[in-house]
């Protein structure tokens, strides 16, 4: 077995790492220099940032729009009880304990909708702040085909990943000569037409293979070895043991709007005053266009005479007379996640009626 040698303080604790021989010292460097945004903290997401943390990635971004519940636990493992009673946003929960694992690595935290509107600004306008990958942890198709485009455009690589029920999915998209997502599927499925989480639930370690598999060959590009990275697309039914991957090697598209035209109908989509329901809640968001900011306080004093208010630092929590009894979660940023509501019309209603228009 390759002996790395006496290392240097830093590097102590990824000893077992750095024996590998793809990894070795210079890996180990390129890890700690190396920067990577998993976007969606849910089972996905913390499965990855784990492991990345603990591997020595310099520094993790990680988006997440939502709060932690205390159904999420079942499968999202950077989060406990305490979380989902404060509620903590999932990416604040999720950078204090990857900060608790591993206090030699830079966690940042964006409490945020990724949307065609932000994701540039949050993600590529930091200059050499930049990813130099994407890993989704997401929950929807929109979000996911925004990432492809993202990564064809700035030349970065693509971790898709999906679970669902006891299915999973995973391939690495690599700008260039490989296909990207669309290249695959030219389109997402119509609303209504896949099944999400609410319907066909989750199960766990049908999570941790796909995140295994993601993080993989995240830690292959990070090191230096992205010429490892298969170009394949890996499917599987854990409950079934049907397993399988497909060579998708020559499956570039000429004419695929992403990496073919160059067309990134995603990024460049208009998505304010967007609405979606939240997977594994009883629960709608929505993200009002044109809002920068809002100031928590003093909307707390506005609801104040109304109901039970609570707020921290990221978040106002106000239960509102509304018919059936609405819980009303409003961020920083101007979304809101309500719970109890009929659908997004009422939704969007209920925002207008208590936050305004």
């Amino acid at each position: 077995m390759p002996n790395p040698g006496p290392l240097a303080d830093e590097f102590r604790r990824y000893h077992r790492q750095v024996m590998l021989p793809g990894v070795g010292v210079g890996g180990q460097r390129r890890l700690a220099s190396g920067h990577a945004a998993v976007v969606g903290c849910g089972a996905l997401g913390c499965a990855i940032a784990d492991t990345l943390a603990r591997a020595g990635v310099g520094r993790l971004t990680i988006v997440d729009r939502d709060l932690v519940e205390i159904t999420n636990l079942q499968r999202q493992t950077l989060f406990d009880e305490g979380d989902a009673a404060a509620p903590t946003p999932k990416a604040e929960a999720a950078r204090k304990r990857l900060n608790a694992v591993n206090s030699g690595i830079d966690v940042r935290a964006i409490v945020a909708d990724l949307t065609a509107a932000n994701a540039e600004r949050l993600l590529f306008a930091g200059g050499r702040d930049r990813p130099d990958l994407l890993l989704d942890g997401t929950d929807n198709f929109e979000t996911r085909y925004l990432l492809n485009d993202l990564a064809v455009k700035h030349g970065v690589a693509y971790c898709y990943g999906g679970v669902v029920g006891t299915t999973g999915m995973q391939l690495t998209v690599v700008p260039g000569d490989r296909p990207c997502l669309r290249c695959l599927f030219p389109d997402p499925p119509p609303p209504g037409a896949a099944p999400t989480c609410d319907t066909a639930g989750v199960l766990g370690p049908a999570v941790a293979i796909v995140a295994a598999c993601q993080s993989a060959d995240a830690l292959k590009i990070l090191t230096g070895n992205g010429a490892l990275v298969a170009a394949t697309l890996l499917s599987f039914d854990l409950w079934t043991n049907e397993r399988r991957r497909l060579d998708v090697s020559g499956a570039r598209r000429g004419e695929c709007p992403a990496c073919g035209a160059r067309r990134f109908e995603f990024l460049d989509g208009d998505r304010g005053g967007a609405t979606a329901a939240l997977c594994g809640q009883d629960a709608v968001q929505v993200a009002p266009s044109g809002v920068a900011e809002i100031d928590l306080a003093r909307l707390g004093e506005r609801l104040a005479g109304v109901g039970p208010v609570t707020r921290t630092p990221f978040l106002l929590r106000a239960r509102v007379p509304e018919p059936g009894g609405v819980e009303l979660t409003v961020f920083r940023d101007g979304r809101a996640i309500i719970k109890g509501v009929g659908g997004a019309d009422q939704a969007r209603a209920v925002y207008a009626r208590w936050v305004g228009a």
